[in-house]
C-alpha cells in the first residue's frame, strides 16, 4: 500500500487527507482529486464533543480553528416541540447529576419525581444550566473530583474548515489534482480499482481508494455497484432547505425546532446564522418547506434558499475490495444529533487502525464493516427515537411517523426503559445511557418505576442532595463567562498575537 487515492474535497476529504497524511505520515503518498464543478453541500456547521480530539491530533489550536472557521462552541442541541407543542428539552454534554454506584443518578431523580418534587432532570446538568444562561469558559473555581467541567465541541463553518484541512494537507505533502472523474477501472479478475480516468484524459492510479464523492458515491456505490439499504420507512424526511441569515447573540447550543412537516435547525457562528428545514417531500412542497423556513428565520437572510435532496440509509458495506467510502459517500443521516462529521472522524480512525500494510486482508474488511453497521446501526435508532417519541399528532407527516413501527432494537430499548428505567449501552455505541435518558425523558416517557437501590437514601438525605447538586451546578454556571464575550475575546488575542 503506498498509493492512496482520495475522490473528493469537502470537510470529508480533507479531513481524511488530513487524518491519513498525519498518522500514516510519508510511508504512503496520498492524492486527493477535486473537481471545480462539483459543489460540496457545505451546510453541516454542528458536532460534537471528538471533533476536539481530531483537532488536536492534527495539532491544531483552538485558538486558531475558531479564529479560521468563525466558530462558537456548542454545550448541546435544544429541541423545542418535540414532544408536545411549545416544550422544550436540552440533549447537554456531558454528565447530569452524580453517579451512587451501581444506580444511574436518574433513578434518584425519579424517586423524588414521585415523591413530589419538581425539579427537571437539565436542574443537574452543568452544560445544560451553562447553555440557558448563555455562558461558557472555564470556571474560576477549580474543576475537580466533586465539581463540574464543561463538556462542549463546535458550531463552525464547515466549508472554511475544509479549507483550513486543505493547507494543512498540503503542507504535509499531500498532493492536490483539480479535474473531473470520467471513468472508474476496474480489474475484471478481483474486482478491484484500477485507475481512474479523468475528463481531460489523464489516468490516476493507487492501490487503495477513499470515495468521499458524497452522495453520488462515484466510487463505492456506482462503480462498485454496492447495494443501498434505504431507511427512509423510518426516517421519511428526504429534503432540506438552508438559507443563512445575519449573526445574532451567539447562544452556546444547537436549536433544533419541529414543525408540522419535519423540523429546522439554527446553528450561530460569529458572522453569520445557519438556518435549515428538514422535510418530508411526501407531505411538504419545496415551496411550502420555504414559506416555514423564511417565516422562522432568527434575523434577515444573506443567502438565497438551497434546497437539497438525499436519501436516507448506508451502502451494505463501506469497504469493498479496495475502495473505502467516507462520509455522505458510505450513506446519510438527518443532521438531527450532529453525527454527520464525527461518522467521518470514527471511519478515519477504524480505517487507521486496520490499515493494510501490504494487501487488503477479507478479514480487516469484515471487521471494518461489522463496526461501521453497528455505529450506523446505534446512531439511525437514537434519531428514530425523536420521531418516536413524539406526542404530536397535529399534521399527516407526524401521523404516519406514529403508524410506522420502529426497528425492534429500538423498540426493545424504549419499552425496558418504560418498565424499569434502565438503559445500556450496547456494542460501544456513541451515545451513552445519559443521552438516550435525556431525550426519553425530555419527550415525555417517565419508566414506571426506579431502581431498588435508590430507595437506599433516607428521603431526609435525598433532599438534602439533590439540592446540593442543584446549588452546585448553579453555583458554578455563574462563575463562567457570557459566551459571546469569550468567543470575542478569543478571537481577538489570536488576532493580536497575529499583529
Amino acid at each position: 500500500m503506498k498509493k492512496v487515492v482520495i475522490v473528493g474535497g469537502g470537510s470529508a476529504g480533507w479531513m481524511s487527507a488530513a487524518f491519513l497524511a498525519k498518522v500514516l505520515g510519508a510511508s504512503v503518498q496520498i492524492t486527493l482529486l477535486e473537481s471545480k464543478q462539483i459543489a460540496t453541500v457545505g451546510v453541516g456547521e454542528a458536532t460534537i464533543p471528538p471533533i476536539q480530539l481530531f483537532n488536536q491530533l492534527l495539532g491544531i489550536s483552538e485558538p486558531d480553528f475558531i479564529a479560521a472557521t468563525q466558530a462558537t462552541f456548542k454545550l448541546g442541541i435544544q429541541f423545542e416541540h418535540w414532544g408536545k407543542i411549545n416544550e422544550r428539552y436540552m440533549h447537554a454534554f456531558g454528565p447530569t447529576g452524580k453517579q451512587m454506584g451501581l444506580t444511574p443518578f436518574v433513578h434518584y431523580w425519579l424517586r423524588a419525581r414521585a415523591e413530589g418534587d419538581n425539579s427537571v432532570l437539565g436542574d443537574y446538568s452543568f452544560n445544560s444550566l451553562a447553555a440557558k444562561k448563555q455562558r461558557f469558559g472555564q470556571s474560576t473555581k477549580k474543576a475537580g473530583p466533586g465539581n463540574p467541567s464543561l463538556v462542549y465541541a463546535y458550531h463552525f463553518d464547515a466549508s472554511a474548515y475544509a479549507q483550513l484541512l486543505k493547507k494543512y494537507s498540503l503542507a504535509q505533502g499531500v498532493v492536490h489534482c483539480e479535474g473531473t472523474l470520467a471513468d472508474v477501472q476496474i480489474n475484471a479478475l478481483d474486482g478491484n480499482i484500477q485507475t481512474l480516468k479523468l475528463t481531460d484524459g489523464h489516468t490516476i492510479s493507487g492501490d487503495l481508494f477513499i470515495d468521499c464523492s458524497g452522495q453520488r458515491s462515484l466510487l463505492l456505490g456506482q462503480a462498485l455497484k454496492v447495494p443501498f439499504e434505504s431507511w427512509q420507512h423510518w426516517l421519511p424526511c428526504n429534503r432540506a432547505v438552508a438559507i443563512q441569515s445575519d449573526a445574532q447573540l451567539a447562544a452556546p447550543f444547537t436549536r433544533a425546532i419541529a414543525h408540522s412537516n419535519g423540523w429546522q435547525w439554527q446553528i450561530p457562528l460569529q458572522n453569520r446564522t445557519g438556518n435549515g428545514l428538514v422535510y418530508a417531500s411526501d407531505f411538504c412542497s419545496d415551496a411550502q418547506a420555504i414559506r416555514t423556513l423564511e417565516q422562522h428565520l432568527p434575523g434577515n437572510p444573506i443567502t438565497d434558499p438551497n434546497v437539497l435532496s438525499f436519501k436516507v440509509g448506508r451502502y451494505r458495506d463501506q469497504w469493498r475490495n479496495n475502495c473505502v467510502a467516507i462520509g455522505l459517500a458510505s450513506g446519510f443521516l438527518e443532521p438531527l444529533e450532529s453525527t454527520s462529521l464525527h461518522m467521518v472522524q470514527s471511519s478515519l480512525v477504524r480505517l487507521a487502525k486496520l490499515f493494510p500494510a501490504q494487501e487488503i486482508l477479507a478479514t480487516d474488511v469484515a471487521e471494518f464493516n461489522r463496526q461501521a453497521t453497528l455505529e450506523a446501526e446505534g446512531i439511525r435508532d437514537f434519531i428514530i427515537l425523536h420521531y418516536r417519541q413524539t406526542q404530536r399528532q397535529d399534521s399527516d407527516f407526524w401521523r404516519n411517523i406514529h403508524s410506522t413501527p420502529a426497528p425492534e432494537s429500538l423498540q426493545d430499548r424504549i419499552d425496558t426503559f418504560l418498565a424499569s428505567g434502565y438503559l445500556a449501552r450496547r456494542n460501544d455505541e456513541l451515545f451513552d445511557e445519559n443521552a438516550w435518558t435525556q431525550v426519553l425523558i425530555g419527550q415525555g416517557l417517565i419508566p414506571k418505576r426506579y431502581h431498588v437501590l435508590a430507595e437506599q437514601m433516607p428521603k431526609s438525605d435525598l433532599i438534602v442532595f439533590l439540592r446540593s447538586l442543584r446549588q452546585q451546578v448553579d453555583t458554578f454556571s455563574e462563575t463562567l463567562s457570557c459566551h459571546q464575550s469569550y468567543v470575542k475575546n478569543l478571537v481577538d488575542k489570536k488576532v493580536r498575537n497575529y499583529a
